[in-house]
């Protein structure tokens, strides 16, 4: 569910002015996009699941590439890309996206932890060059962000380029009939995620949000039905890592999260 989360990010992402002339005008996404959607996944994945080490040097490669990048308004005034403001709306799309997707397909988190999630994340803000003191710590101050941040946003060329590219990357001839059958559906059903003001701005009517989460549920409980065996076998390394070094049985699941609930708080998984 995670990838149909990290689309979400991105359609949101792009509603953003100077976020999305950052990546138009700096990023190789259309040469390269599955390259892309996996350097991300990767980075994403590395500060999630590997060690500190680890994630604290793929961060300051990001924060490296990011100093070097600057980006030019229609009017031709330039800014950089690592503006906190910008940094701070990437990270709180991406952090909305995972929650939001999660819980509405399906895993049960109760609001307590999704405040714990909210905060946790914090840390990937500071990571990637953010004072985590300016970062939203729970739902309600990241719900208060999104209200105090939507008069900045706008459906622009670029966002409806970004639209287009995640609807149909492009790819080789002969797996156009596979992107077809399983990324287009996975792109709609993120797109379809989106918050109703995205929507608005995307000059498209919202679809009813019960049936949203009804097909996200659906598809949740498809994805986790899949037997334990084969499931672990598609985790990149630094997950499957991270489960070893946490030791037997460590991998999450609804008995644990209910039972860590009970007892006060998440475990470490």
């Amino acid at each position: 569910m995670m990838w149909i989360a990290g689309v979400r990010a991105l359609y949101l992402q792009a509603l953003h002015p100077r976020a999305v002339r950052g990546v138009v005008q700096n990023s190789d996404f259309r040469r390269d996009p599955w390259g892309r959607l996996l350097r991300t996944a990767d980075f994403v994945g590395t500060i999630t699941y590997g060690t500190t080490l680890e994630a604290e040097a793929a961060a300051a490669k990001v924060r490296s590439i990011h100093r070097r990048l600057s980006a030019a308004d229609p009017d031709g005034e330039r800014y950089p890309v690592d503006a906190p403001e910008l940094l701070l709306w990437v990270h709180c799309a991406e952090i909305d996206s995972y929650l939001q997707t999660a819980r509405r397909s399906g895993f049960p988190l109760t609001d307590a932890q999704a405040d714990a999630y909210v905060d946790e994340q914090r840390e990937s803000a500071r990571l990637v060059g953010l004072d985590p003191s300016d970062v939203p710590g729970d739902t309600a101050s990241l719900a208060t962000y999104f209200d105090k941040t939507l008069p900045d946003l706008a459906a622009t060329t670029e966002a409806y380029q970004v639209f287009a590219f995640l609807q149909a990357p492009p790819v080789s001839p002969l797996v156009v009939p596979a992107r077809e059958v399983v990324w287009r559906r996975a792109s709609r059903l993120a797109y379809a995620a989106l918050p109703a003001f995205a929507h608005e701005l995307y000059g498209r009517r919202a679809p009813a949000e019960a049936t949203v989460t009804r097909r996200l549920r659906l598809t949740g409980s498809a994805l986790r039905a899949v037997p334990a065996a084969l499931r672990w076998q598609l985790p990149p390394g630094h997950i499957l890592k991270a489960v070893g070094r946490l030791g037997p049985g460590s991998h999450p699941s609804a008995y644990r999260l209910s039972k860590a609930a009970t007892a006060g708080g998440p475990e470490p998984n």
